[in-house]
């Protein structure tokens, strides 16, 4: 599956989102903002124009935690229609997973809505990108026609 980033993963990067979705600093998805756009435009406006933004989704015991979607912030940034497509079962943290486990993983996304139009999946970190597959797999499954994504690191 295709996939940008705006960032290499690197130890300023990690302290930084680390303070945003754990510690709840929120306000630092600005210090993101402008080269999270120009990456988006140079990477899909001119060969994703009608494509449907869809953010990967924390499990409700997730965002009851963290009180927001580090994606969904992500997707609000664009100037993209969104949807929130996908449903997440609860499980345990990929972030306390090792990479083996991480790729072995069972798909913990069900459909909620389907979208018969290309999708672009957005997310904070690309690790191993199991996560944005088992999401992929899931729209594809029901029709969606090509599904891409875009994270803020990789």
């Amino acid at each position: 599956m295709f996939n940008r980033s705006v960032y290499h993963y690197n130890p300023l990067l990690q302290e930084m989102i680390t303070k945003w979705k754990y510690r709840g600093d929120y306000h630092i998805c600005q210090s993101f903002e402008e080269a999270v756009e120009a990456a988006f435009k140079q990477y899909f406006v001119k060969t994703h124009p009608d494509a449907i933004l869809v953010p990967i989704p924390l499990s409700a015991e997730r965002l009851q935690e963290r009180a927001f979607n580090q994606a969904r912030v992500l997707a609000d940034l664009l100037p993209y229609q969104s949807a929130n497509a996908l449903k997440r079962i609860h499980g345990e943290k990929q972030a306390k997973k090792t990479r083996q486990e991480r790729i072995a993983s069972v798909n913990p996304f069900v459909l909620e809505a389907p979208i018969k139009k290309n999708v672009i999946l957005i997310d904070d970190i690309y690790t191993t990108g199991t996560t944005l597959r088992h999401a992929a797999k899931v729209l594809k499954q029901q029709g969606c026609p090509k599904v891409c994504s875009f994270t803020l690191a990789r």
